[in-house]
């Protein structure tokens, strides 16, 4: 389980491919302070430290992974937002994000506002994501709140302090980012599509 909150947005320092798996390595701050079998935020995305370094460690990405999310677009370089899994004790500053990521979108536009920026993210929906005006929502591993939603598309704002942390200031038009919509919302969804049908039906 995370929150959300980015702690920083480091660099893939090597790639291996192993038959449909992806080795990923990552160097950054924290390196020297994880464990094997410890769980990380790549983009939003759950991986398990299984190699580690004093600067960097490696996590592993199966091709289920690869399938859903951007982690396969990946090339030497590519900043990557990391955080650690979220402590019991811990305050909660964005939402309960669970490193699943539902799908993909791909940015159609950015845009400044005096300081901050509004980011456009167009989606296919499936299943039961969608995004709510005021709602959360996880792009690449970031909490943040919808604004402007409609059926495929949404906006978000982004703070210069966002910007700066994450790799935010890398995504332009034609990035492909990794979504993951409210838990709460999905349940939400589901129960109520359930309850229509059944009314259907009956």
């Amino acid at each position: 389980m995370f929150s959300g909150i980015v702690e920083e947005a480091a660099p893939v320092v090597a790639l291996e491919k192993d038959k449909s798996n992806l080795h990923i390595t990552m160097e950054c701050s924290f390196a020297n302070e994880l464990k094997i079998d410890q769980s990380i935020s790549h983009n939003g995305v759950c991986l398990t430290v299984v190699k580690k370094g004093d600067k960097t460690y490696t996590v592993t990405a199966i091709k289920e992974t690869l399938d859903k999310s951007n982690l396969g677009l990946l090339e030497i370089g590519s900043k990557v937002n990391l955080e650690r899994s979220l402590r019991a004790d811990a305050m909660v500053d964005g939402h309960f994000v669970q490193g699943h990521v539902d799908q993909t979108a791909v940015c159609t536009e950015v845009r400044e506002a005096d300081g901050s920026w509004y980011f456009r993210f167009e989606y296919e929906p499936t299943g039961d994501n969608i995004t709510v005006e005021k709602g959360s929502v996880s792009v690449n591993g970031v909490s943040l709140t919808v604004v402007n939603s409609r059926d495929k598309s949404f906006e978000v704002a982004i703070i210069p302090f966002t910007y700066d942390v994450t790799n935010f200031h890398q995504i332009k038009p034609g990035t492909v980012v990794n979504l993951e919509f409210d838990i709460i919302g999905k349940y939400i969804t589901k129960i109520v599509r359930q309850i229509l049908a059944e009314k259907e039906q009956g």
